[in-house]
């Protein structure tokens, strides 16, 4: 049965395992901002992965080693690249993301993304913030103003952990 909430040691697995197994992919969602340290919780686990079939046999591998089931639909929906996969049988929560609304495609995201705690690949708050917006379903624009005030926090500890690695150079 999957936990309740959203929580780090399950961006730890899945980041183990999809390293272990060569997948692309991008934490995406209020996931995502979490792991940048956004004070919130969440039910699942997001991630954005490219359409691409090589990557799609690689999820499998990683996700199979991690506990999902996974039957002969849902694995067609993940090769097929479908827009969205709900895996709620599992070790945790986890939507598989092929096309998240107000991103124009994975690799434009992942050239804004972030590394997260040096080792979760994370879309950028610009993505996630638009996503949400573009998506406009009432549960993301409630955390619209809450994540755009995030954001500026963010810039700012980042911006200011700059300045202090260029002072100490």
């Amino acid at each position: 049965m999957p936990a309740s909430k959203f929580t780090p040691s399950q961006a730890e697995e899945l980041a183990a395992s999809f390293a272990r197994a060569g997948v692309d992919y991008l934490f995406i969602g209020k996931s995502g901002a979490i792991l940048l340290g956004y004070p919130d919780t969440t039910q699942d686990v997001d991630v954005f992965l490219p359409r691409s079939a090589e990557n799609a046999a690689r999820v499998l591998q990683a996700l199979a080693a991690l506990g999902f089931e996974l039957d002969p639909a849902l694995t067609v929906s993940i090769l097929a690249g479908s827009e969205i996969v709900l895996m709620k049988q599992g070790p945790f929560a986890l939507d598989l993301i092929h096309a998240p609304d107000g991103i124009e495609s994975f690799e434009a995201a992942k050239s804004r993304s972030v590394l997260a705690g040096g080792r979760f690949p994370v879309a950028s708050l610009d993505d996630i913030i638009a996503s949400k917006r573009a998506t406009g379903r009432e549960k993301d624009v409630s955390d619209l103003r809450r994540l755009e005030q995030f954001r500026g926090e963010y810039l700012r500890r980042r911006n200011e952990g700059r300045a202090e690695d260029r002072a100490n150079t």
